[in-house]
């Protein structure tokens, strides 16, 4: 159901990291959107959307967002997961477009149920699994598709830090069951990557563990899947890490590519870079990875960094009818992995 004319008029639920950091820069900064709402009822954070998007109507609540849906084209979920599914739901019933941030949701029923909605209405849905577009992936995807490292065997891919004691949010309160916990925020990134990569998933283990004191959910994981292409994926997220390992590690019949530290567009976007600067999301020759065999290793430049290209697809699909930047159920198998994983615990 294409609105065939732009600009395309946006909400943004949520304006914590989310709408804040990873959604609000990218539609103000495209000229095919208009960002017109951001719902959010934190009076410190009305302040900052009002300051940083002078043009857009700011809002407490989402029935007071759903009253003037009329108005609107385009809803995009960032509040806590345990919401996504119902905001969503109640988005497509009012006819508009949606982008569910990651985790899509938080069982894979009610993903499915999303899923099979959209398409029973011929409407726009698509999750956000925006680190398909950071540099190193990029860098990684072309390395194997050109060939250069063979026959992909083994595939390590990490995210981990050192945060001991979390800045206060929803997260320090939600269990697995809200969709709290590492496995719920990192793992849909490091799944998702995974399988766009090598494809369809036969068997997965996994280690979920909760090391911080009182902590109501998982900070320290370990996800192996293996891929009916016979790749293995060893996935690790650890908030509790006093030293990294590789971002990405990955082991071929022909070379290696090995690359350190975390795509730089969330920091700059964090520290007041806009997405239009000539040298957003380009990374520092610093932060190269490595490709080769040990005794010859070459540094290899890592691609420029692309969130942009999520809402270029996006319009591409609400404008032109090309097919959205993320299938939808290509989030839904991810969270079946994540659900399947709390499952077995």
């Amino acid at each position: 159901m294409a609105h065939h004319f732009a600009p395309i008029r946006t909400a943004v639920i949520g304006f914590g990291l989310a709408g804040r950091t990873f959604h609000s820069p990218f539609i103000a900064a495209n000229p095919e959107f208009s960002l017109a709402v951001i719902v959010t009822a934190n009076p410190d954070r009305q302040a900052d959307a009002r300051r940083l998007h002078p043009e857009a109507r700011i809002v407490a609540t989402t029935n007071e967002l759903f009253e003037s849906a009329t108005d609107l084209d385009l809803i995009v979920i960032g509040s806590p997961p345990a919401t996504h599914a119902d905001l969503a739901d109640r988005a497509l019933d009012a006819g508009l477009a949606v982008v569910v941030d990651k985790p899509f949701a938080v069982t894979s029923d009610e993903g499915r149920a999303l899923v099979e909605k959209a398409d029973r209405l011929a409407s726009t849905l698509t999750v956000f699994h925006n680190r398909r577009w950071d540099g190193d992936f990029l860098t990684l995807r072309a390395l194997i598709e050109g060939g250069t490292l063979g026959r992909v065997r083994r595939f390590e891919s990490r995210f981990e830090f050192w945060k001991p004691v979390p800045r206060p949010s929803w997260k320090l309160e939600a269990t697995p069951e809200d969709g709290g916990g590492l496995l719920y925020d990192l793992g849909p990134h490091l799944i998702d990557q995974a399988l766009v990569l090598f494809g369809p998933v036969v068997d997965v283990y996994a280690e979920t563990l909760t090391r911080r004191e009182g902590g109501l959910a998982d900070d320290d994981v370990f996800v192996a899947l293996t891929h009916e292409s016979g790749v293995t994926s060893h996935l690790w997220m650890n908030g509790l890490a006093a030293q990294r390992a590789p971002r990405f590690h990955v082991l071929g019949s022909e070379s290696a590519y090995t690359v350190w530290g975390l795509d730089g567009q969330e920091a700059a976007l964090k520290n007041g870079a806009l997405p239009t600067d000539a040298d957003f999301g380009v990374a520092d020759e610093a932060e190269w990875g490595l490709v080769g065999i040990d005794g010859d290793l070459t540094p290899y430049p890592t691609d420029r960094g692309r969130y942009d290209l999520f809402y270029a697809g996006l319009a591409d699909a609400i404008l032109r009818g090309a097919p959205v930047p993320v299938d939808p159920r290509d989030a839904l198998r991810v969270i079946e992995i994540i659900e399947r994983i709390h499952a077995a615990r």
